[in-house]
């Protein structure tokens, strides 16, 4: 398959990768947590915070994936339906193939 290829290569959000995520999720969770346990002083809350961190941040993430591929069929299928104006039309000199 190769290497993957953004879709805008100037931008730093055009490219997703999963380890990047992986690590950039848990560090903020973990953050939350922190956060959640010096401001309630339960273990149990600073739980649940980290928790709904990870959902919103898996959502956040399945939503940007689908938006790259949308995107990226949109612009296929954009390239594919393109007028093919300039090809000549086949001559036909009498034979069937």
């Amino acid at each position: 398959m190769g290497d993957f290829e953004p879709l805008h290569r100037n931008g730093w959000w055009a490219a997703m990768y999963l380890p990047q995520f992986l690590v950039g999720m848990f560090f903020s969770s973990g953050i939350v947590a922190l956060w959640a346990y010096t401001a309630t002083g339960s273990i149990w809350s600073a739980l649940g915070w980290a928790i709904v961190d990870l959902v919103l941040l898996q959502v956040g993430y399945f939503a940007f994936v689908i938006r790259l591929v949308y995107k990226r069929a949109t612009v296929d299928a954009a390239a594919n339906s393109a007028s093919p104006s300039h090809v000549r039309p086949f001559h036909h000199d009498g034979t069937l193939f």
